[in-house]
Formats: C-alpha cells, sequence, structure tokens
C-alpha cells in the first residue's frame, strides 16, 4: 500500500501546469482532489514519475452564468457543486448527484473535473454530463478544445481528453425553467459509488405533454452513456403511470450492459429500468 517513488510540483496558473507537464514528457499526473489518483498509487496501479498539483490554481475555479449555459470549474468541490446556489437553481440534477458522492471527505475534496476525466464506470456525475449534453473545456499548449461529455467518456478509467490537456471547466447548458432534474442510484454498500445511476431532466408543457427530456445512466456500462430510447418513449407524451414504466424499460437500450462481481448484466438491467422509473416519478411529479 505503499507508492512508487515520484516527484511533486505545485502549479501556481494554468500556463505553468501546462509547461511542467510538457517539461516531464507528459508522463506526469495531475493532482487535484486526489480521491481517485491516490488510491491507484497506492496499489501501484498507476505509477506516475511526478505529481503536478493543480489544486490552487484560480482560473480552474468559480460558477458563472455565460449566456443559456452555466460555466463551473474543474477544481468546484462535490460539496459545492451540491450547495451553491445557481446550480441547485438551475442544474438540480448535478446538484442532487453531487450529495450523493461517497462520503463527507470525498465530497469536501473530490472536485467536478476530477471525477469526469478519471472515467470511473462507476462515478455519479458522468450521468448528469452526458444527460445534460455539458462540453468540457481542455487547454492545452496548441490552444483550447471543446468536448461534448458524450463524446468523451470511452470506457473504463479511458477518455478522450488530449495527453498535454488540462481540464479547465466544464460547460453545461441550463435546462428550461419549468424543467426538474433529479438524480437516483443504487450504491455499493461499501463504497457508495454506483452500482448503477440514472438523471433525469425532465418538464411538462402547458398542454400536459412531455416536452423536454434528457436522461444518462452510469455504473451499467462500460462508460456512462444518453438514454436517447427512454427519451424518445415518452417525447410527447402524457406522463401517465404507463408511459412512465414504458419508457423507464428502454433505460438499458442505448449501453452494452456489463455484470462484474458486484452485479450481473441481468441485474443491471433491472436496476436501470428500477431507477430510470423513480427517476422520471420524481422530476415529472
Amino acid at each position: 500500500m505503499i507508492p512508487s517513488a515520484f516527484a511533486y510540483e505545485r502549479a501556481e496558473s494554468v500556463e505553468q501546469a501546462l509547461a511542467l507537464l510538457q517539461a516531464s514528457g507528459g508522463e506526469a499526473k495531475w493532482l487535484a482532489g486526489g480521491h481517485s489518483l491516490l488510491p491507484l498509487m497506492k496499489l501501484r496501479l498507476s505509477t506516475p514519475p511526478k505529481l503536478i498539483d493543480i489544486s490552487r490554481i484560480p482560473e480552474l475555479r468559480g460558477v458563472a452564468r455565460v449566456g443559456d449555459r452555466l460555466v463551473i470549474g474543474a477544481l468546484t468541490t462535490h460539496r459545492e457543486l451540491a450547495a451553491h446556489p445557481l446550480i441547485r437553481e438551475q442544474l438540480p440534477a448535478l446538484a442532487d448527484a453531487a450529495r450523493q458522492v461517497g462520503d463527507l471527505q470525498v465530497r469536501n475534496r473530490g472536485t467536478l473535473g476530477g471525477n469526469l476525466a478519471h472515467a470511473d464506470t462507476a462515478s455519479d456525475l458522468p450521468a448528469v454530463a452526458v444527460s445534460l449534453g455539458a462540453e468540457l473545456l481542455v487547454v492545452t499548449p496548441d490552444g483550447d478544445v471543446v468536448l461534448p461529455a458524450e463524446e468523451f467518456f470511452l470506457g473504463p478509467l479511458v477518455t478522450a481528453m488530449p495527453e498535454n490537456g488540462l481540464l479547465k471547466a466544464v460547460s453545461f447548458p441550463v435546462p428550461p425553467g419549468h424543467t426538474r432534474g433529479v438524480y437516483e442510484k443504487f450504491p455499493h454498500p461499501a463504497s457508495g459509488y454506483a452500482v448503477a445511476g440514472v438523471a433525469v431532466t425532465a418538464g411538462v408543457n402547458a398542454d400536459g405533454v412531455v416536452d423536454y427530456i434528457r436522461v444518462g445512466v452510469t455504473g451499467a456500462a462500460d462508460a456512462a452513456y444518453r438514454a436517447k430510447a427512454v427519451e424518445d418513449a415518452l417525447a410527447g407524451r402524457a406522463p401517465t403511470q404507463e408511459a412512465l414504466r414504458e419508457a423507464a424499460a428502454r433505460a438499458a437500450d442505448d449501453g452494452v450492459i456489463a455484470g462484474d462481481a458486484f452485479a450481473s448484466e441481468e441485474y443491471r438491467r433491472h436496476l436501470c429500468t428500477v431507477l430510470a422509473e423513480r427517476a422520471l416519478r420524481r422530476a415529472l411529479a
């Protein structure tokens, strides 16, 4: 449980961080909250020769409304995501998911950027990111890169992040004001990770039919995915109990559902349906 030897440097700016990464030949790892990286290092599943501490870079913090989007700094902690007034009001699904991450210590130190960039298949926040069409704003020595969340998560701990990139912020479209966002998950009893989790943001118009719906699933497949089959099954319909059940039954259709030591493929498919129905009921209550 002791990591291999490594060097440590602290960056005070984005420019310095990128320069330090280049100087390491791209072999260094970013250190923010550390709750994902350090356990891997202790098990020697990750052996970076250098850690670059980015936790005190001011450009990576902050929450701001920019046009029709909410831009959230990569270093925003889960605790801040759950409590920030703008996020609770305009991205309630994100606040709901952040409130359910890990334990108090993890929520106090773990960050939005670290959670998404680590891309654990059982992480909570990717479900919200893919459901709402978030964009990851990445800085590289060659310029800024914008990565859609739906194209970012490629597999377990694998993303589309450029090797020389630093995640600066995440930009979320703000859903219409008449919608409600929620997150439901079945947590592993020891770790709190999602055996499966479903994020829903939805609303009905004046005619009583669903005119906005976005659904994301995490924990059930090799990567978080948008459950478009659920959206298509419910869009334009009144949210009756029958309609919600029929739509929820499609929650596993858009992902390659995986079984492992914690849950079989069949059980995860069942969880996707159950959690999707719960989330739809809450969002459209």
